[in-house]
């Protein structure tokens, strides 16, 4: 037997996304209303591609499944980019704050590995960062807080700039070098 075919359509077919997904916290919130308490999901992930491209999503719904889905529209639209040295680290040290959360993070050599915990090492991780050193420094325990606060430190890096090579640098004449001095002699 063939196949249905569709007048002139394919079949729907839902993307596949390009970024890799970590759930990194569900909670239950409620809210208090004439009735009683309302309960709802509120879903923390984080996406990344592992070549420098992470996000951070927060969205409530009414069971689980719908929150994770919600997050992860929001964590697609706050995606950027992180720059990385050599594909492997970030270039300098950074250290940033959010909250009560705060977090130093140190590029170190090629091989050292990934050192960090809890939900700072996901955003790392899903960013592509290989080699790095990550210190929570604040005292608070918040999934939510710590992946933002490692968020806004990577938000802090500048871009590389690429360094031309003296050899590959254009060579400049000598009478081209001054500017030509108009009616002086």
């Amino acid at each position: 037997m063939k196949p249905q075919q569709h007048r002139g359509r394919a079949p729907y077919q839902k993307r596949q996304s390009e970024y890799d997904d970590k759930v990194i916290e569900i909670r239950r919130v409620s809210r208090v209303v004439k009735g009683g308490k309302r309960f709802s999901f509120r879903a923390t992930v984080v996406l990344g591609n592992k070549r420098g491209k992470v996000g951070v999503g927060i969205a409530k719904g009414l069971d689980v499944p719908l929150s994770i889905e919600k997050a992860k529209k929001v964590a697609e639209k706050n995606i950027f980019v992180v720059p990385l040295k050599e594909e492997r680290t970030i270039p300098y040290d950074v250290e940033a704050k959010y909250a009560a959360s705060k977090v130093r993070l140190k590029p170190t050599r090629k091989g050292h590995g990934l050192i960090a915990g809890g939900s700072s090492r996901i955003v790392l991780d899903l960013a592509g960062v290989k080699d790095i050193s990550a210190k929570m420094l604040g005292r608070t325990t918040n999934k939510l807080t710590n992946a933002m606060a490692t968020i806004e430190a990577l938000k802090k890096l500048k871009p590389i700039k690429k360094q031309v090579k003296k050899e590959e640098a254009p060579k400049k004449k000598a009478n081209e070098a001054l500017p030509a001095q108009k009616g002086k002699s």
